[in-house]
């Protein structure tokens, strides 16, 4: 595996912590900025849609780029809005640099998707994608926390000063290593790309893509509740089971790096087919605390082993698609990771309480299980 993909998945865990990271932090954010809670929480939302329009946007303004002058054009603009959120009093100019940290994140993701897929011979695609989405694992296992508790220690000002200064070593490394050529076809146009994305087969992976993501953050959005209401676990347990499912993120991520490329079509039939009866289970099963921390590890395993493997299956599927691939990969998972978290709180405030974000992310894999047979 060429060296620049570790290193352009270091920038994808800086990213991926600014991404959720502001979650933690809202109540000082709002009594510092003098607005309340709720707005707060928009800037959130904000970046989740700046990552669902600003991937294909970016892709479509920097598709005839270099890669290295792309990636380092986002890399600046990620730090940069990240030094003006830190040192702003302004609510609307931090919501500004939300939206233009998010495009930059997109771009960068999608650009970086292409490029590694480029790099690489086909029958390792999935480990250099597996390789990039560890970055995203990490940072919502690892980032995520140490960030949070950075803003909890110091200010929410610091965490946003510790993500920028974090992408400044990935900065430089893409700055040197990065190909300062385009790696992919050149004389492929965007209507050629954007026909070659309208396929039913790939509508179908990208479908799945969002589907199963939207799985994924639908109940981890809710495991707190899960521990503290439904296993009557102490508060302090939280953190243990949210590396559990790290830990199985990051085991199923490999899993699909070292297997995806041969073993697709059994992964993600087998491997859905388990993650559904494994919501089941959970939500069946979420009184007992043993249970909640086996499942816990398992449903990280499986979600991120499908979800890995199918935006593999998406850069393979798309090579008519060099530049927009990747962008549409980007998109579909945020799709997913924007709607989950929603679709989980309307399941939590139904009869069913805190197991019900594991049941409606049961039905959502049943639904892409039924949308890939039917479409097969």
């Amino acid at each position: 595996m060429p060296p620049l993909v570790f290193m352009l998945a270091t920038a994808v865990f800086a990213q991926g912590t600014s991404e959720f990271l502001l979650a933690g932090l809202l109540p000082d954010i709002a009594t510092d900025l003098d607005t309340t809670v709720p707005t707060a929480g928009l800037l959130t939302s904000a970046f989740a849609v700046g990552m669902i329009i600003g991937a294909p946007t970016m892709a479509v303004a920097t598709r005839r780029l270099p890669p290295r002058l792309a990636m380092t054009a986002f890399l600046v603009a990620f730090i940069a809005v990240h030094v003006i959120g830190a040192t702003t009093t302004s609510y609307e100019v931090l919501f500004v640099s939300r939206i233009i940290a998010a495009f930059a994140n997109a771009g960068f993701l999608a650009v970086t998707l292409a490029t590694v897929t480029a790099l690489v011979t086909p029958d390792r695609i999935s480990r250099a994608v597996a390789t990039i989405l560890a970055g995203t694992t990490l940072a919502l296992v690892l980032g995520v926390p140490a960030g949070t508790l950075v803003g909890t220690l110091l200010d929410w000002r610091a965490a946003l000063w510790g993500t920028a200064f974090l992408s400044v070593p990935a900065l430089v490394a893409v700055a040197i290593a990065a190909p300062d050529r385009r790696t992919h076809r050149a004389d492929v146009s965007l209507t050629t790309e954007c026909a070659a994305l309208r396929t039913p087969s790939l509508i179908r992976v990208l479908a799945l893509c969002a589907l199963i993501n939207g799985a994924t953050f639908c109940s981890f959005t809710y495991l707190a509740t899960v521990v503290i209401e439904r296993a009557e676990l102490r508060p302090a347990s939280v953190p243990l089971v949210l590396a559990l499912f790290g830990a199985g993120a990051l085991c199923g991520v490999s899993a699909a790096g070292k297997y995806g490329d041969r073993h697709t079509s059994r992964i993600v039939s087998i491997g859905g087919l388990a993650l559904l009866g494994g919501w089941c289970c959970f939500a069946l099963l979420a009184h007992l605390p043993t249970a909640v921390l086996l499942l816990a590890f398992v449903q990280g395993g499986l979600s991120f082993a499908l979800g890995s493997t199918l935006v593999s299956q998406v850069m393979r599927t798309a090579v008519d698609a060099p530049t927009m691939s990747g962008s549409f990969a980007t998109a579909s998972l945020n799709i997913g990771a924007a709607a989950g978290p929603a679709l989980g709180g309307w399941a939590y405030a139904s009869v069913l309480g805190p197991v019900g974000p594991l049941a409606a992310s049961a039905v959502v894999v049943a639904t892409a299980l039924i949308l890939r047979s039917l479409l097969t």
